[in-house]
């Protein structure tokens, strides 16, 4: 069999790989853009499937397609998404669908990609040769009324509202629901607090995990704002620069309305079409949301990495689950590995901002009536949804449901702590208690035991003064 075979494009002839689906302008790109060796994601290729069969069928409703084409690229898009949900099926879709990241700005080489696949796959199905492009074209049958100017930013706003509400957005709710058996478990120990990394007055550890859960909670809000900043703002119908030329006056109302359909979003067409179009704002507003999210499981997990430091020289207030041994060389030490993790992840996403940022400032990626750096921002943009939701899904998995609280050692350090002293305040005055607070810290006495060797207050008084459950609630 030929190893190869010869299609064609607005340039000319093409020599393409025999097996493949795609075709000339593809191959072109193929050849143009060895950067990376990462092709465009899986995710936007999803969504543009999704994208290229409700325009066939908004077309097709408005006239301008017949039912025969209709049925033929909608089969062909459908086969693409079925293939590319399938673990199994996904990476020999992907094959067809190789151009790189670093492409033309536009995404112009991906959506031709895609128009040429569809082609294809439907020529196939309707019994011609590959390559034909009759009964279906891929410029005038696939990609009527679009531009890749206004059908790539629409695509990469789908693929990661899809993503966001399919894998962020339970494991954030995961997460929080953790966080609250947590902060329920722990509420009855009063434990120190810290400020500046020094002692403070007590808290409760629960009350230390109810702000955790209050964290994660705001977190799935950002999510789900990030996910509408998208959703309520798609380009399509805008076409080459925000005027909609050639295109029908109801077409992007329908191709959202069908997106909805399929994915169980609320997708509305852009108010304002060259706004959509000549900027990624939406996106720089969605991923700075998720950059809050993973400030803010950096900061529980640091929390808890402090905590859990130890065994034995060091806070040790909570036992971290044991996943493997933690070094090479030191017998029996166990790190807080999945911490760690949650913390890289989040200098992944901080990196990924600054790259989504770059991409969309005026002179750099948005440039008059369209950005030119949209492939590489959907790729940042989709990893950073990737890697918080894997994130957030572990540590919720293997490191917030077995934490254990070291009751006797927490017990301990509250004793010990000077700050109990900010209890006197109201009987003595705080110039008496802060006095009362370095002597008993130059003798290496507790608060306690310096008050009632100096006769400060009786033991009566001062089990009463010196409660520190009272001190957590003191209202």
């Amino acid at each position: 069999m030929a190893r190869t075979r010869t299609e064609r494009d607005s340039m000319g002839t093409m020599t393409v790989p025999a097996k493949v689906l795609y075709g000339a302008s593809t191959q072109r790109a193929v050849l143009n853009f060895p950067i990376s060796g990462r092709p465009v994601g899986h995710e936007v290729i999803h969504a543009f499937a999704l994208l290229k069969k409700a325009a066939a069928e908004t077309n097709h409703e408005l006239g301008r397609l017949t039912q025969k084409r209709r049925r033929l690229i909608a089969k062909a898009c459908s086969d693409i998404v079925t293939a590319l949900e399938s673990d199994s099926d996904r990476a020999a879709m992907m094959c067809n669908f190789p151009v790189d990241v670093f492409q033309t700005g536009s995404g112009t080489s991906t959506n031709m990609n895609v128009n040429e696949v569809v082609s294809n796959m439907a020529c196939l199905a309707a019994g011609a040769k590959i390559g034909a492009q009759d009964p279906v074209h891929p410029n005038d049958h696939v990609n009527p009324g679009q531009s890749s100017n206004d059908t790539f930013p629409t695509a990469m706003q789908v693929a990661a509202c899809v993503q966001i509400r399919e894998s962020l957005l339970p494991a954030l709710k995961k997460l929080a629901r953790e966080l609250r058996r947590k902060a329920r478990s722990f509420d009855g120990i009063v434990k120190i607090g810290r400020t500046h990394l020094q002692d403070a007055t007590p808290i409760r550890l629960g009350q230390e995990f109810s702000g955790y859960a209050a964290q994660a909670d705001q977190a799935v809000e950002r999510a789900k704002r990030a996910m509408e900043a998208m959703a309520t703002n798609l380009p399509i119908g805008g076409t080459a620069v925000g005027t909609g030329i050639n295109t029908h006056p109801r077409f992007a109302k329908g191709v959202a309305s069908r997106l909805s359909k399929a994915t169980g979003i609320r997708f509305k067409e852009a108010a304002n079409h060259f706004e959509a179009q000549a900027t990624r704002d939406c996106v720089v507003e969605a991923h700075g949301l998720l950059r809050t999210i993973s400030i803010s499981l950096s900061k529980i997990a640091s929390d808890i990495r402090l905590m859990g430091s130890g065994p034995r020289c060091s806070w040790a207030e909570l036992i971290l689950p044991e996943l493997q041994p933690g070094s090479s060389i030191m017998p029996g030490k166990v790190n807080p590995v999945l911490v760690e993790t949650v913390m890289q992840v989040c200098a992944q996403v901080e990196g990924n901002d600054v790259t989504i940022g770059v991409g969309a400032m005026g002179g750099v990626g948005s440039m008059m009536e369209l950005n030119v750096s949209m492939p590489c921002m959907a790729e940042r943009l989709l990893e950073s949804i990737r890697l918080i939701a894997n994130a957030g899904d572990a540590f919720a998995d293997n490191c917030i449901a077995g934490l254990k609280a070291d009751r006797r050692k927490i017990a301990a350090m509250v004793e010990q702590s000077l700050m109990l002293g900010t209890a006197l305040v109201p009987v003595i005055g705080y110039n008496k208690a802060a006095e009362i607070a370095h002597h008993a810290y130059e003798r290496g006495q507790t608060i306690r035991e310096y008050c009632l060797e100096h006769g400060i207050l009786d033991e009566k008084q001062l089990d009463k003064v010196l409660d520190v459950s009272s001190m957590t609630r003191p209202h």
